[in-house]
């Protein structure tokens, strides 16, 4: 179980919407002073929200620990890397086995590189509500500010 800790910041009949920072593996870095990596880590926003199956008793303000299992987040990145590369290469070898012409061929494989992102885009718009590919609370650290007392 791959496992990140958040902040609840919504809550709704069994999920909650929970807030995690961004980790960037630059702050520890000896070279991050003279990356491009390091650069482009700073423009992107810290902050990531996601709804998660929840079925412990948790208040907003509570920090947690969610969890995705392993397995599903390897085949999702094998996935998303891949998808669009496989069918940009089937794009090019049909174009060049029917044509054989450059331009064609590089037309073909922008069009299947593209249309491997509109694969992907509806694979994981589809299955987006399927629980198998949800974070879920795995528990509560500790609260969150002190209310009523």
């Amino acid at each position: 179980m791959i496992e990140e800790t958040g902040r609840v910041v919504a809550k709704d009949p069994g999920l909650a919407w929970v807030e995690t920072l961004r980790q960037s593996a630059c702050d520890s870095c000896s070279a991050k002073s003279g990356c491009g990596h390091s650069a482009l880590a700073k423009l992107g926003q810290n902050a990531v929200h996601m709804q998660a199956v929840c079925e412990i008793d948790v208040t907003i303000g509570d920090q947690v620990v969610v969890g995705v299992p392993e397995e599903i987040m390897v085949k999702s990145s094998i996935l998303a890397y891949l998808m669009p590369l496989l069918t940009m290469m089937v794009g090019v070898l049909l174009a060049d086995s029917f044509w054989g012409q450059d331009l064609l061929t590089a037309l073909a494989g922008i069009i299947g590189l593209a249309l491997g992102f509109v694969i992907l885009r509806w694979h994981f718009h589809r299955n987006r509500h399927d629980e198998r590919y949800q974070p879920v609370v795995l528990r509560r650290i500790c609260g969150g500010p002190q209310q009523g007392l």
